[in-house]
């Protein structure tokens, strides 16, 4: 079947939902055509809805036109509710965006615009209510394509004039125009490119243009290709009289039958496995019972737990993160008695069909607060909790949405560990662009801790929204990376890594420099010319942003952008000095730093000490009995090196390139060394000491990192059948002999410590060999361990680390997952093989190079 996904989107009271009607009742879809101000619309079929005149929840209606089988979503004009409106417009082929013709693009229409380009849907534009006096056809179509673009081109004429006005949108249709080779087919897919607009006007009320409109939906929309594995978007979740949870979605590949099981992921990362128990095809209220849904097909399922708007099930991928947020915050009164606990399941249900209402629950203060886009929402809202659950709320302390970020990197630190218990986390947070959001990911090697401790830490990350330290204000526009990790084999239990996570967030915050946010609105004010200096003024004192006036008539236009905490209010204000001719039309556009930071935080009077659910601080064990360590002191008592002074080990090929110079003037003075510089890089065709003579080394600063106050030399550990047997140059040798392969690691590890510069230990087992007593030999620049009967290699490091740790920078090279663990816990730096493997040749290729430069 040819499905096609049609959305229909305005600015409010644009007549959008009567253009559906008309649509619907055209097709033959209805046979009664309803009235927005009746009240009996067949889209609009909520009580709240008809009572009040507007849409607030999307809803889906079926109509055919041609051999198209149109899926029509009728989505909320209001600003308030236009989060509906954008989760919708993931799912849509196409969108019909309507546009008042007296109004001409509003601030709302200015957004919605931006919504689709996002989301990459192709439009087409209705331009409603020429009937009205003051709709003109040139000025509004004029406004339409400065505002919009120029690229929306008049569909309303004959088959010339649209051949003539689809070819000045592009080249290539031109140069088709011109030949005469232009067909529909080359004008659908320039429109499915979003290279035209195509442009219909009329009146939806009085059915005029509405057939031509229709026709040219029907002529110039295609079927997109499907893919022929399953895959569908969600789009919204709802619940019916009954209480049964749908979830609406669009198939976008292959085929939806009744009885499938699909497996997905929730919102807290957990596998999830629903099996479809019934399918449904809405038309209005109205539902219709399907066996299955083909490719292109919008329907809404039963049997699907733990959904969200916006995921992606099959092959299809979750959306991005939506770019309309709400605004306000407050907190919810309920009646005396009710339970707490019950009034706030029934306000996660309420946020499951809506995720911008975002629900906010202070188990410290036993209160719930609710995020809202603004006052109309606040009004429907009450009116659907008194009819749904049965009980009247009330709204206090309303506020702006405040949010916090940070400035630069930081490395948090969280370690749980009272008794039996043990947990310590290492997260790298990471300042994003402003509307990032939160966005996650893991570097922790695999062999420092197990891949499933890994994901329980990520859905750490994920299961709440984290506060910053400012005002309490949930966190945003950061990237939280696992960086390190460690468990006990025996202690550790799931919740001690809750703890250490949320503990290592916290002090990465609590170390790092903050930054509140507030939201900011893009506005449109439309006064009077007299009025535009007072304007002004107040728009300065607001600290908004505007640009040069536009006169229309008598009128003038202000656009600009500004904090919703000064705008907000602002409007009754200037009804008041405009004598009711003034209007202020705004839109949510996201974050940015809050113009009065100092002030909005000494409001606030936020102690992130004394927050007690959220703690910085971590708690270690000493002699059987945990103890609380502050914030500020965990790295001295932390058991996993710090992540960013590993980072330090990388180097800038300047420095690379000095390690070489030295390394070689230090061979030319050691007859020995420089044998075995030779064997391993050829002889010096100059002679090397007049080469270096008068050579001057520049030091190469590195980044500077807080590192602690180590005393004498770095110290490299290195495992010495570990790295044979890990190396596979070194093994193949060692299968034929092990003699052969120590004294090729010797020489190579001669070569990289004169590189490095390290105070290099080699050691070797020899805990077998009966008898043996220790030896320690000095062979050129490093030292060699054989260690004693019944002593290990891992045991040698382990007892060296700990002792070398307390005055030295230690690192140890090995492939051995016992001896990473207590190396980690003495307070070395461990190094895997595979990584000391890729930092060997690294020193082999800086060295040849600099060689090469002296030929």
């Amino acid at each position: 079947m040819n499905d096609i996904t049609i959305g229909i989107t305005a600015h409010v009271d644009s007549g959008k939902t009567t253009l559906a009607e008309a649509m619907l009742y055209k097709s033959g879809s209805i046979r009664k055509l309803g009235r927005v101000d009746n009240g009996d619309s067949a889209l609009d079929t909520d009580n709240i809805e008809r009572s009040r005149g507007i849409t607030i929840f999307a809803h889906q209606a079926e109509l055919d036109l041609g051999d198209k089988h149109i899926s029509l979503l009728d989505t909320p004009g209001h600003i308030d509710f236009s989060a509906e409106t954008e989760r919708t417009m993931r799912v849509l082929d196409y969108a019909v965006l309507v546009i008042s013709g007296t109004e001409g693009v509003q601030s709302h229409t200015s957004t919605l615009w931006k919504l689709l380009q996002r989301y990459e849907v192709p439009v087409f534009i209705f331009i409603n209510k020429m009937d009205l006096i003051g709709a003109d056809r040139q000025s509004v179509l004029e406004n339409i394509r400065r505002r919009l673009s120029r690229q929306c081109a008049d569909f309303s004429g004959s088959d010339d004039e649209i051949y003539e006005n689809s070819a000045v949108c592009t080249d290539e249709l031109m140069e088709k125009y011109l030949d005469g080779s232009m067909k529909d087919s080359d004008i659908c897919e320039a429109i499915m490119q979003r290279r035209i607009f195509p442009c219909c006007l009329g009146s939806a009320l009085k059915m005029n243009g509405v057939d031509e409109f229709m026709g040219v939906l029907s002529r110039f929309t295609a079927v997109p290709e499907r893919n022929e594995e399953f895959g569908a978007m969600v789009y919204k979740v709802s619940y019916d009289p009954k209480g049964s949870r749908l979830t609406h979605l669009k198939v976008v590949g292959g085929t939806l039958r009744m009885r499938d099981q699909i497996e997905y992921m929730s919102q807290d990362g957990e596998t999830v496995t629903g099996k479809i128990s019934s399918l449904r095809i809405y038309s209005g209220e109205k539902f219709r019972n399907a066996e299955l849904c083909e490719a292109g097909a919008v329907c809404a399922v039963t049997g699907l737990p733990s959904t969200f708007a916006g995921q992606g099930l099959g092959t299809a991928d979750n959306s991005e993160r939506a770019i309309l947020e709400p605004v306000m915050t407050y907190r919810i009164v309920f009646p005396e008695g009710k339970n707490i606990y019950e009034a706030l399941k029934d306000m996660r249900r309420l946020e499951d069909e809506d995720p911008q209402l975002h629900i906010l629950w202070n188990e410290q203060l036993g209160e719930i607060q609710i995020q809202l886009m603004g006052a109309v929402q606040l009004e429907v809202l009450t009116q659907v909790i008194s009819s749904r659950f049965g009980y009247d709320v009330q709204f206090m302390d309303g506020a702006v949405a405040y949010k916090e970020t940070i400035r630069e990197p930081v490395e948090g630190v969280g370690h749980y560990e009272p008794l039996r218990h043990y947990a310590e986390v290492h997260v790298l947070i990471e300042p994003l662009e402003r509307g990032s959001g939160i966005k996650y990911a893991a570097l922790c090697s695999e062999d420092e801790l197990d891949k499933n401790w890994q994901r329980l830490i990520l859905t750490h990350f994920k299961e709440k929204a984290h506060l910053g330290v400012l005002t309490g204000s949930p966190l945003t526009d950061v990237k939280y990376t696992l960086v390190a990790g460690k468990a006990h084999v025996k202690h550790t239990e799931g919740g001690d890594f809750r703890q250490a996570t949320y503990r290592a967030i916290r002090q990465g915050l609590r170390s790092a420099e903050n930054i509140l946010l507030e939201p900011y609105y893009e506005y449109e004010l439309e006064l009077p010319s007299e009025y535009v200096g007072r304007a002004i003024s107040d728009l300065q004192h607001m600290t908004a942003e505007f640009n040069a006036p536009e006169t229309v008539g008598d009128m003038s236009v202000i656009t600009g952008t500004g904090p919703v905490s000064e705008l907000n209010g602002y409007q009754s204000e200037l009804i008041g000095y405009t004598k009711g001719r003034g209007k202020l039309s705004c839109t949510v556009i996201g974050y940015r730093e809050c113009h009065n930071a100092e002030q909005v935080i000494s409001e606030y009077g936020y102690d992130c000490d004394k927050d007690v659910e959220n703690s910085a601080d971590s708690i270690f064990c000493s002699h059987g009995g945990g103890f609380l360590v502050k914030w500020d002191e965990v790295p001295q008592h932390m058991h996993l090196p710090y992540y960013l002074n590993r980072k330090s080990d990388d180097e800038p090929e300047t420095e690379k390139r000095a390690k070489a110079h030295r390394f070689v003037e230090n061979a030319v003075s050691d007859k020995e060394l420089m044998e075995i510089f030779e064997r391993t890089y050829g002889k010096l065709n100059t002679d090397p000491r007049r080469a270096f003579k008068k050579t001057k080394v520049t030091s190469i600063d590195t980044k500077a990192v807080k590192l602690p106050d180590y005393e004498g030399p770095d110290y490299l550990l290195v495992d010495g059948y570990n790295i044979i047997f890990a190396w596979d140059e070194l093994k193949k040798i060692a299968e034929e002999n092990l003699d052969a392969a120590r004294g090729e690691l010797i020489n190579m590890m001669c070569n990289y410590q004169g590189y490095s510069g390290y105070e290099l230990i080699l050691v070797f087992d020899a805990y077998k060999v009966k008898g043996r007593h220790r030896d320690v030999e000095k062979y050129l620049n490093i030292n060699i361990v054989y260690t004693k009967e019944s002593e290990t290699a891992d045991t040698y490091i382990e007892r060296v680390t700990h002792e070398l740790s307390k005055k030295h920078r230690v690192r140890v090279a090995t492939s051995d997952g016992l001896e990473q663990i207590i190396i980690l816990g003495n307070g070395a730096m461990r190094i895997s093989a595979d990584e000391f493997h890729e930092r060997y040749n690294s020193a082999q290729k800086a060295i040849r190079e600099f060689m090469d430069s002296l030929k």
